[in-house]
């Protein structure tokens, strides 16, 4: 079977308890030692859906690009293990109780439902029937391996398959950690150097709270020491580190959606996806009150979902053309710097996105800090100085000192090269 990972050969099994496991076998494993494996567990809402209550699609996609590197490796998928072994419709009431407060165990007790109903015996009866004499586990599990050793698999080595979190399914990979004992699933902690593998950001986010009429929006940029982000030319690549830039891809894996401004589109043709760490790329909001986007813009690919929030200074033609690209429009108030910002986060909030990552530009920087809708600043320092440039922040009209945006919860993680800083941004109200 050809896939983007490499060539499988699939092969089905009817295992005795009546469900019909998929092996995709790389290579030759009979015989084999140390073979690649992972025994995934059926999730229909997250591997063919894209749920972000769970990380299962990201850790299937994961285990495959990992087994489809290696010299020879096992991805079985195992039916009848949908919502740890309890069933679909199962699933999705536990889901409500966890949308009432409870966690993903508690959920299930509540219902008066297995914790963990999955048994492990038809997947050791396939690994057997490939003669696959041990294996190197990809799970964060320890019951997926005790299931399997107890089966009479030889678990040789068990390799952690984290990914980075998203600010939806925290908590549950949290309770999976603290409560199931699994091997830390949110991957490392943010002051770790690169290594392409997950990086947990939760303690830059903050506490994900979204207002009613608009998302939770952190704002993040890159800086030099001296306050710049990009040259008196606008050249900005790269002000940041490796280091830095892969926590801004963690940021995004955490997020519904990530913005920028139609300038930055133009000047730099981002991408917006998540690729330096393993999670799920968010959907992508340009502001772009004339739709002056070029329709040759990566940001329009289909790597991600797009969204433009545009003004009705933007022709009928213009969206059209965009819209016959799947590109979704929505048209809101005007304001007299481009679109008007509370309009155009109370129609994603509509849309239901929680948690908006806005990667400035230095115009969307301070027209976001400027209408107060910032909960949470992320600032990335580099050890650069380049002089003339482009400030991060223009003009805010703040006179005196006292009237300033004031910022609390300071988090502080120093990289190989940047220093990276986190606030949350006082409320009005919030001072004593």
């Amino acid at each position: 079977m050809p896939t983007t990972y490499g060539i499988f050969d699939a092969r089905a099994f009817e295992c005795p308890s009546g469900s019909v496991y998929l092996a995709l076998v790389k290579g030759d494993v009979a015989g084999m030692s140390s073979v690649v494996t992972r025994l995934h567990s059926e999730c229909l809402t997250g591997d063919s859906l894209g749920s972000l209550r769970c990380e299962c699609g990201v850790q299937l996609r994961l285990a495959m690009r990992t087994i489809g590197a290696s010299d020879r490796g096992l991805l079985l998928y195992a039916t009848g293990h949908e919502g740890r072994g309890v069933g679909l419709i199962n699933k999705l009431r536990a889901y409500v109780e966890q949308d009432d407060g409870a966690d993903t165990i508690d959920a299930n007790v509540r219902l008066g439902l297995a914790v963990d109903g999955r048994d492990y015996a038809d997947g050791a009866s396939v690994i057997k029937a490939l003669d696959v004499r041990s294996i190197r586990l990809l799970t964060n599990n320890p019951a997926k391996v005790n299931g399997l050793r107890d089966a009479g698999i030889e678990v040789a080595d068990v390799v952690p398959l984290a990914t980075a979190a998203h600010a939806r399914n925290l908590s549950y990979l949290r309770a999976k950690e603290n409560r199931l004992g699994h091997r830390r699933p949110t991957g490392t902690a943010t002051d770790v150097g690169v290594r392409h593998e997950a990086i947990d950001t939760s303690d830059l986010l903050g506490q994900v709270s979204p207002p009613l009429d608009r998302p939770y929006v952190v704002l993040k940029y890159a800086q030099t020491i001296d306050g710049r982000i990009a040259t008196r030319t606008g050249d900005s690549k790269w002000i940041s580190g490796d280091s830095e830039r892969q926590i801004s891809h963690a940021l995004r894996a955490a997020c519904d959606a990530v913005l920028v401004g139609v300038g930055t589109v133009i000047q730099d043709d981002p991408q917006l996806t998540v690729r330096m760490v393993p999670g799920a790329s968010p959907h992508r909001v340009v502001l772009d009150s004339a739709l002056r986007i070029p329709l040759t813009a990566k940001i329009l690919g289909a790597d991600a979902p797009t969204t433009i929030l545009s003004t009705n200074r933007s022709s009928h033609e213009r969206r059209s053309t965009l819209k016959a690209r799947d590109v979704k429009i929505h048209i809101v108030d005007p304001s007299p710097d481009g679109v008007e910002l509370g309009a155009g986060l109370a129609a994603l909030r509509g849309e239901g996105v929680e948690s908006l990552l806005v990667e400035g530009g230095a115009k969307v920087i301070t027209s976001m800090l400027a209408a107060g809708v910032v909960d949470r600043l992320i600032v990335g320092v580099a050890p650069t100085i380049i002089g003339q440039g482009t400030d991060s922040v223009g003009s805010l009209a703040v006179n005196r000192v006292t009237d300033g945006i004031r910022l609390n919860d300071r988090r502080l993680h120093a990289l190989p090269d940047d220093v990276l800083l986190s606030w949350s941004v006082e409320r009005p109200g919030d001072r004593p």
